[in-house]
């Protein structure tokens, strides 16, 4: 798989001539401008920016600086007819990782995209080994990067090495169960069990005995003793998910455990002790619970000792698209696909949504999109319908109609060349329904030279580059 270079320099002589001595060692991408380019990095995974200094009115550093905030940050290479120490040096500060002057010297840019590209798949190698060696649970499981975030994680580094109890409070999908999983592995009782309960899934017959057992014979069907979820998280974490559904009797015999810390199985008279840490969580508003008498103030101020509240998704926008990109890798690797990206467009819609479902609708949302994506980037189109996506406008009945001859690009014209080049490339995009590989096939081009064509007319082709 060759490495994917962009080009990006207003003089498109340059662009023209990098492309020719390129593209065989390279899928080389070409922008003019700033705009363009940032689509191309938004929308394909680039390994190599070459850049001008100089964009028109734009500044190639600030395009160095966008790139150092993608997932996959590229690797930076700057061009410029002005070169100096200082401007080298700068360049470097911004990202750079070699800087080059004009005129250009063909061998010299070959020779430094060869390093750049050796470069690129060390760090490679070395992201796949570090995921290899990556301990599951802590807060190596979580993600995020927003002020809310990083105060819930100094929190579980706090929290995680005392004996205290836990209660875990935010809405349906915000990573509770991740937080009381990251409380346990940080904590002297990691070489413990963590034993989760999801209390809503039990009906109040079957709570008693799940949560401390029960004896051979203490009721119909009771064919042989069976230990609970106490003893089984003896020496480590035992987590009562949605903690709020419990009913009364179960409340009073759970404040007796946590009060004397010892169980007694259903049927048997005889305290067990227990050596258990208990994290519990809920999505209800457990105070006003308390208020209304549907649950014990007593068992909600032993639960309570320490406080976790997860913000929703909605109050932490910034950490959306972190989570986005980390998920869409995963899934890709899961499904056996090549790394994709998500379009400016696609990104834009994950940071208006509301998501009411929080981390795991994100996480499914993500899942979606790979599944749906056909090329190497993910599209609006590519993502479940309730986040509002606007259909691609559907082709003509002449366009429908079309048979490939019809869509491909004659370049030997000069007559209006520009405007037909446009229009043709348009109607092949609207009859694939943006799928540029299925595009560029009925172009009779290649994939590469697509791209090109709609980097040079960004303003034209907005609807597909992002």
């Amino acid at each position: 798989m060759l490495p994917v270079l962009l080009i990006v320099d207003d003089e498109k002589s340059t662009r023209d001539v990098l492309c020719a001595a390129l593209e065989d060692d390279y899928e080389v991408y070409a922008a003019a401008n700033g705009k363009a380019a940032r689509a191309i990095l938004e929308s394909e995974p680039v390994d190599i920016l070459l850049t001008d200094l100089r964009l028109g009115g734009e500044s190639g550093m600030d395009l160095i600086d966008y790139a150092q905030t993608l997932p996959l940050p590229p690797a930076c290479i700057m061009m410029t007819a002005y070169g100096s120490p200082a401007t080298a040096a700068e360049a470097k500060r911004h990202g750079a990782y070699y800087f080059v002057t004009k005129p250009l010297n063909l061998d010299e840019v070959e020779l430094l995209l060869k390093r750049a590209a050796h470069t690129r798949s060390l760090e490679a190698e070395n992201r796949e080994l570090t995921a290899s060696l990556k301990p599951a649970g802590g807060l190596d499981a979580m993600l995020g990067d927003s002020p809310q975030m990083q105060a819930i994680f100094n929190r579980i580094k706090q929290v995680a090495p005392t004996t205290a109890t836990v209660l875990i409070e935010g809405e349906t999908g915000t990573g509770k169960e991740l937080v009381a999983k990251a409380l346990h592995s940080l904590s002297n009782r990691s070489s413990g069990k963590f034993v989760a309960v999801n209390c809503a899934a039990l009906s109040p017959q079957l709570m008693e005995s799940e949560l401390f057992g029960h004896e051979k014979g203490a009721f119909t069907g009771a064919l042989q003793r069976r230990i609970g979820r106490f003893e089984e998280a003896n020496g480590g974490t035992l987590f009562l998910d949605e903690i709020g559904e419990i009913d009364k009797p179960t409340q009073v015999k759970l404040l007796r455990v946590l009060a004397e810390k010892s169980i007694e199985r259903v049927g048997s008279n005889e305290p067990i002790p227990v050596n258990v840490r208990v994290v519990a969580a809920t999505n209800r508003n457990m105070q006003e619970m308390v208020a209304t008498g549907a649950f014990r103030l007593d068992l909600y101020q032993r639960l309570n000792v320490i406080s976790l509240q997860l913000p929703p998704l909605r109050e932490r926008a910034g950490d959306i698209v972190l989570m986005a990109h980390s998920f869409v890798q995963d899934f890709c690797k899961e499904n056996h696909k090549a790394p994709k990206t998500l379009t400016r467009a696609s990104l834009d819609l994950l940071r208006t949504y509301s998501w009411p479902g929080n981390v795991r609708q994100l996480r499914t949302a993500m899942e979606h999109g790979v599944v749906m994506s056909e090329g190497q980037s993910i599209s609006p189109q590519d993502l479940p319908d309730y986040l509002g996506v606007a259909p691609l406008p559907a082709p003509s009945v002449a366009v429908q109609n079309d048979v490939r001859t019809d869509f491909r690009l004659d370049f030997s014209t000069t007559f209006n060349l520009e405007y037909i080049t446009q229009q043709t490339i348009l109607r092949a995009l609207a009859h694939t329904q943006g799928n540029r590989s299925k595009a560029a096939e009925l172009l009779g081009i290649n994939r590469r030279t697509l791209q090109r064509k709609m980097a040079e007319y960004p303003d034209v082709f907005k609807d597909f580059l992002a």
